[in-house]
């Protein structure tokens, strides 16, 4: 999985999308034309004589194009003021186009997956500036970390803090004779800056039963233009977005995104000693940078999941002689 820093909006593709958008939205891809006026529209609002000035062509082609790309769902018009009465304006909706390929049915393979709510902690630290989000309105009080200790956490769906942590316990559902193999963990989380800065570096730290697994930089804090799952009501001046992180342990490292983290191995975690698996994610306040943190939920940002624990394993069990 390739992951680059989120620059807005994203519109996903895939086999859940309905057909008619489908198909209009590769219609409206299919013009080197719209797709010009995509890369005008990426930086401003514009009328249609703007865009038909500024890209050479004639107003009514470009009226026809605009509407085609309106249909679509990739650009959206509105009226704004001007010297004489109203004048109508195109701005584009989304800054990425993801299309997921169908795929054949893939063999499965022997793992547990697991998914946790981000306001599902067990135990937490949080110093100011700190705060938890439902999807609905704020929960507690901002700068407040007794709000970490509200019955309504477990609605989180955006929590952050500038240095602390969370930590989480996930069912320990690996069949009695397994042996583990691989351990995968996921999240869309980002640094904690004032509003919003997109060059505020943090070192952000996983555990794992209590073993530091590893510390990954978080390059900045993620808003500006709204999240994908973002509600309406929470300002783009806020915090938007993060970026989705995958934690990798196998027997002989811990990788971010493919890249080595540190030498800590599945084996000194000791997911079979307890029944539950331990993950802890936090800032240290001594930390290089100590950048703080935001962790998304299932309805906010750019990613619809929550933590995700995957453990892969294999069978030990040995067939019964007949």
């Amino acid at each position: 999985m390739t992951t680059l820093d989120p620059r807005g909006r994203i519109l996903v593709l895939d086999d859940s999308t309905e057909s008619t958008q489908l198909e209009r939205v590769l219609k409206a891809l299919d013009s080197l034309n719209r797709i010009r006026i995509l890369r005008y529209l990426a930086a401003r609002l514009a009328s249609v004589n703007d865009i038909a000035t500024a890209l050479d062509l004639p107003t009514s082609t470009a009226a026809l194009h605009i509407e085609t790309l309106e249909e679509a769902g990739l650009i959206r018009t509105e009226f704004e003021p001007a010297s004489r009465g109203l004048r109508k304006v195109s701005a584009r909706m989304y800054d990425r186009i993801v299309i997921d390929l169908p795929v054949g049915e893939q063999p499965r393979d022997q793992a547990v997956e697991q998914t946790m709510p981000i306001g599902a902690f067990v135990d937490c630290q949080a110093a100011p500036t700190c705060g938890l989000l439902s999807s609905t309105g704020i929960i507690g009080l901002l700068d407040d970390p007794a709000s970490f200790y509200e019955p309504g956490r477990t609605d989180a769906q955006l929590l952050w803090f500038r240095h602390g942590y969370v930590e989480y316990r996930f069912p320990n559902r690996l069949p009695g004779l397994a042996e583990p193999e691989s351990l995968r963990l996921s999240m869309e989380v980002c640094s904690e800056a004032p509003l919003y800065n997109r060059d505020w570096p943090s070192d952000i730290t996983v555990w794992i039963n209590g073993v530091e697994v590893g510390t990954w930089t978080s390059p900045g804090d993620f808003g500006g233009e709204r999240g994908r799952l973002t509600p309406e009501w929470w300002t783009p001046r806020n915090t938007q977005y993060g970026l989705l992180k995958v934690w990798h342990i196998n027997d002989q490292a811990t990788e971010v995104d493919g890249m080595r983290l540190s030498g800590v191995t599945l084996r000194e975690l000791k997911l079979q000693d307890q029944p539950f698996i331990a993950v802890r994610i936090g800032v240290k306040p001594d930390a290089e940078h100590p950048g703080g943190l935001n962790l998304f939920g299932d309805r906010f940002g750019n990613y619809p999941q929550a933590l995700i624990l995957r453990v892969g394993y294999r069978s030990t069990a040995r067939p019964i002689a007949g």
